[in-house]
């Protein structure tokens, strides 16, 4: 007999088709426009990246308002709305030649990711589902998971046959026609009742949990190499990849992100909780100490392959561990506080990183940086981890 497919995993479907497109265009695109913008507009990598990190730190502001609103009303205006914004963004970005115009583009599109990516779907997936929950989240991100590793190399060879103008013009067209309508047709808020069945604490609560404050430093120190991310291509066009080839190296890290989701469910039948975490949290500050130790496209191979894996795992941790430990009731809420953490983190790395080349004409002393810091990081989410236990045993 065939099953029936239902609204939930239509649900969960429609978003990660919806996420692999919008994370494609409306972030990971931008790291292969940094050289040919400095190229033709003459501004710097700091000043270029700059407005990168500025819509990071509206997206960590807006994500305390988004997760009220998610909790009270739902996503489907929410997200249709971040949609037709994304759109619009990317055309009025393919059309700037000064630097304030560019800088209010961003500005506007830290809204815009506060309204599509990660933050809202995930709400919306944990409000549907409570047994199957970590599949369901897994499913999502596995197919997000693809977006760097299709959009890098699509964005290369779009801006190498029209040039960079007209490739965000055709990005803004697939962005279009794959997600205006997805979140307008299928979204829809979960029914009340499946809102209390589980066991949650109130924000309040959550902010006071003992777990609290560790993820919070976790979560803020690993986010760090979101720096690294945003950097990748031009750092390895300046150790000899043509940008073509580096820009598909780094697209990489997306599939690699998709094989550490994979192995998560395995490694958590056979391991303790704090050992997957430390597992998994080991793998960034491993896999930048590589690249920083050894020179080839081997090390560059072995670097991408631990840190796609370490981030593609960490996704789903932070995720669960929040839902497990907090409940449901609040998990938007709660994803907001602590998303205001992680982005005031992921709005300095890319601006420090790129302050830093402009100083020292080289990456490398910021990326040493950014190993230590996910270092500390993996001893704080561990205790955290350790120091909380799930709202369903309070």
């Amino acid at each position: 007999m065939r099953r029936r497919l239902t609204y939930p995993w239509l649900l969960v479907l429609t978003l990660g088709f919806t996420e692999t497109v919008s994370w494609g265009v409306l972030y990971y695109a931008f790291s292969v426009f940094v050289q040919p913008m400095q190229a033709e507009l003459g501004w710097s990598r700091a000043e270029l990246t700059g407005a990168f990190s500025l819509a990071l730190i509206v997206l960590g502001i807006a994500g305390v308002g988004v997760g009220q609103w998610l909790d009270r009303r739902g996503p489907r205006l929410l997200m249709t709305a971040g949609s037709v914004l994304g759109v619009a963004l990317v055309f009025a970005w393919s059309r700037t030649s000064d630097l304030v115009t560019f800088y209010a583009i961003w500005i506007l599109m830290g809204l815009c990711w506060s309204a599509t990516l990660y933050s809202p779907a995930f709400a919306t997936v944990t409000a549907h589902f409570r047994e199957r929950r970590t599949e369901a989240l897994t499913v999502v991100t596995l197919m997000a998971g693809l977006a760097s590793t299709i959009f890098l190399p699509l964005t290369a060879w779009l801006v190498s046959l029209l040039g960079w103008r007209s490739a965000l013009g055709a990005l803004a067209a697939i962005l279009a026609a794959t997600t205006i309508l997805p979140h307008a047709l299928v979204l829809r808020r979960a029914p009340s009742h499946e809102e209390h069945h589980e066991p949650s604490l109130s924000l309040g609560e959550a902010l006071r949990h003992p777990s609290f404050r560790w993820l919070a430093l976790g979560f803020f120190c690993y986010a760090l190499a979101n720096g690294v991310n945003v950097h990748l291509v031009p750092y390895l066009s300046g150790r000899g990849f043509e940008l073509g080839a580096a820009a598909a190296l780094a697209g990489l890290v997306g599939a690699t992100q998709v094989v550490g989701r994979i192995f998560l469910a395995p490694l958590e039948r056979r391991l303790a909780p704090s050992a997957v975490v430390a597992s998994v949290y080991a793998l960034q500050p491993l896999a930048l100490f590589v690249l920083l130790t050894f020179a080839g496209a081997g090390a560059a191979y072995v670097f991408v392959a631990l840190y796609g894996a370490g981030r593609g795992a960490d996704t789903l941790i932070r995720n669960t561990a929040v839902a497990r430990l907090y409940g449901p009731r609040r998990f938007a809420s709660i994803q907001g506080i602590l998303g205001l953490v992680i982005t005031v983190a992921l709005a300095i790395g890319p601006v420090s990183l790129g302050a830093v080349y402009d100083r020292f004409g080289a990456y490398d002393p910021g990326f040493w940086a950014v190993c230590a810091a996910s270092v500390v990081a993996l001893f704080a989410v561990v205790w955290g981890t350790r120091a909380g236990r799930p709202a369903s045993e309070r």
